[in-house]
């Protein structure tokens, strides 16, 4: 018993020793190995302060700003890390990383796959500048103002204060209309008159009235006579107006409608309402 446990001593005694002849033997790469990986983190973490202020004026979103800061850095690290270890003569275990953190990227990328399509789509929206903060876009039958992209999801909020949270995914992936684009927006306002109205006095006057509230410049003002309706003749008219948001479209189309009405009584065109004629017959009493 006693030459067993003398034995066993001796082995671990012999493999100690070895592991730090190893460990002195490998001191300077250890060294420098240490060094590099330190000086890779100063650089990441200064880079990620670099990157992050480049981008405040570029990205108005603080979460973009730091995932895209957050990546620079990674990647930095990681060149860091094997870098490191490749100077420490652990090629080995380089490998074996490389090898664990394939698997582990699949099984996370499958378990996270819907986070990471809306993760990407919120970059996409970001990058391409196509919506910002502050647009009035409609999408996914919601209307309403961009208060925030994450890079998850999107919040508009609603003319009627509500807020509506969007998956980035479903707001790349389908169409979406934002005002926020263009300065200028075409209004459309349609409205009926008597048929005995003079029609050519009624779109002179609507003409008039429109360019004198909203200055047209150098662009047309479209007019067209639609149908011959049940009790009026029916026309449209689409203007430019300067709007950002559909909000400020139906400002124009209020303001539109109320004047007409007004110039249209001072002018004396007939705006018709439905009627409806009831005849009714007398009635018969037969007598016996």
């Amino acid at each position: 018993m006693q030459i067993q446990i003398n034995d066993s001593i001796d082995k671990l005694t012999l493999k100690l020793t070895s592991w730090l002849d190893l460990l002195i033997t490998n001191m300077p790469n250890i060294i420098l190995g240490l060094s590099v990986f330190g000086f890779a983190y100063y650089i990441s973490q200064k880079l990620h302060h670099w990157i992050y202020r480049l981008l405040k004026r570029r990205f108005k979103q603080e979460s973009i700003r730091s995932l895209i800061a957050n990546f620079a850095s990674i990647i930095v690290i990681a060149l860091g890390l094997f870098l490191s270890l490749s100077i420490m003569n652990l090629d080995k275990a380089l490998t074996s990383i490389l090898a664990g953190a394939g698997v582990a990227g699949l099984a996370i990328g499958l378990a996270l796959q819907g986070t990471i399509s809306n993760t990407f789509s919120g970059i996409f929206l970001a990058v391409k500048d196509i919506m910002n903060i502050g647009d009035f876009i409609q999408t996914n039958g919601y209307s309403g103002t961009v208060e925030d992209i994450t890079l998850r999801y999107v919040v508009l909020k609603e003319v009627d204060n509500n807020l509506v949270i969007i998956p980035n995914k479903l707001v790349v992936e389908h169409p979406f209309k934002n005002f926020g684009l263009t300065q200028q927006i075409k209004a459309t306002v349609t409205c009926g008159v008597a048929y005995d109205a003079d029609l050519e006095k009624v779109e002179d006057v609507t003409r008039r009235a429109i360019e004198r509230s909203f200055p047209q410049g150098d662009r047309k003002i479209d007019f067209h006579f639609l149908e011959f309706g049940s009790s009026s003749i029916n026309f449209q008219t689409r203007f430019w107006v300067d709007a950002e948001s559909k909000l400020n479209i139906l400002e124009a189309q209020s303001e539109t409608i109320k004047m007409l009405k007004k110039l249209f009584e001072k002018e004396g065109i007939e705006i018709p309402f439905p009627t409806r004629t009831l005849i009714t017959q007398p009635s018969v009493e037969l007598v016996n």
